[in-house]
């Protein structure tokens, strides 16, 4: 079976463990250089919040000399990957587009976008 071309990421879940995990394989899948779209909808919209981090987990994860949330997100960013949020999600979550990070470049988005925006010959993973 051949790698997949791209990697799309369906993030739904607001837990850190979770978000955290879906960072580490989109930071993995742009080092082998795939390219990667992270589509967060429902809770998952919670993780582009600044106030969504976890402090106590961070501290872990650096405590065990593991890359962070915030490592991660910055590296994700840096090596190109896609930031996408739901709009129907959005309206779920109740969260306010002003509240999101600046720090990343997030675009709107639809399901009918993010499917559109994967690759026929790539893989999508649901988190």
């Amino acid at each position: 079976m051949a790698s997949p071309d791209k990697l799309s990421l369906i993030v739904q879940s607001s837990d850190f463990d979770r978000v955290h995990y879906a960072l580490v394989i989109a930071s993995a899948a742009l080092a082998t250089g795939k390219p990667v779209t992270l589509f967060f909808t429902m809770e998952g919209i919670r993780a582009l919040t600044l106030n969504f981090v976890d402090a106590k987990a961070e501290a872990a994860l650096k405590q065990k000399q593991l890359a962070t949330f915030e490592e991660l997100l910055a590296v994700c960013a840096e090596m190109g990957a896609s930031f996408m949020f739901c709009e129907m999600g959005l309206r779920v979550s109740r969260v306010k587009r002003e509240q999101f990070r600046s720090d990343i470049e997030v675009r709107e988005g639809s399901v009918v976008s993010f499917i559109a925006d994967a690759s026929s010959d790539g893989a999508m993973l649901y988190i």
